[in-house]
């Protein structure tokens, strides 16, 4: 694997220290785009972190090559845990914005069980969002197309 240069940003960013194995971590698989390691507050036995050896925060920040590397590293993950803990499912799981807590994109690969207290809650607030359901698949067809009008003028050259 080529050594990879490191920028103060990094330095300061615990996700890219972490990545870069410049703290210590508990590291099962990594290659020269993504880290995956343990989680140290794991959900259940196996829940792996994977983090991208650049600074980036957000899914939208990943470029196509380390998405790809993101994707094949959690599929092989998931076929290493169904293997070695016969789970009921694995779960995905990647937040962002101010649910990002180490401010370093990360993706949550996780062993589930039955009964194992993972929940998906109800909103604590009525939103409405039930019954605007045409509206809101309206709204975001419409800015999807329009994106997609937009990146064809683009390779126009318009």
């Amino acid at each position: 694997m080529q050594k990879q240069r490191v920028y103060s940003e990094q330095i300061d960013c615990l996700g890219c220290r972490l990545a870069l194995s410049l703290a210590p971590a508990h590291v099962v698989y990594e290659n020269e785009w993504v880290t995956c390691l343990l989680d140290i507050e794991p959900f259940s036995e196996g829940h792996t972190l994977i983090l991208p050896k650049q600074h980036l925060v957000e899914w939208t920040d990943l470029d196509a090559r380390t998405m790809q590397n993101v994707t094949e590293a959690a599929t092989l993950l998931s076929r290493v845990l169904r293997r070695v803990y016969k789970p009921d499912g694995i779960t995905l799981c990647q937040n962002g914005g101010a649910f990002n807590e180490l401010t370093h994109f990360h993706l949550h690969v996780i062993p589930r069980f039955h009964g194992d207290g993972f929940t998906w809650s109800e909103p604590q607030h009525e939103h409405g969002a039930a019954a605007r359901l045409p509206q809101t698949r309206k709204l975001l067809a419409d800015a999807l197309q329009a994106r997609s009008d937009k990146e064809q003028l683009q390779r126009n050259g318009d």
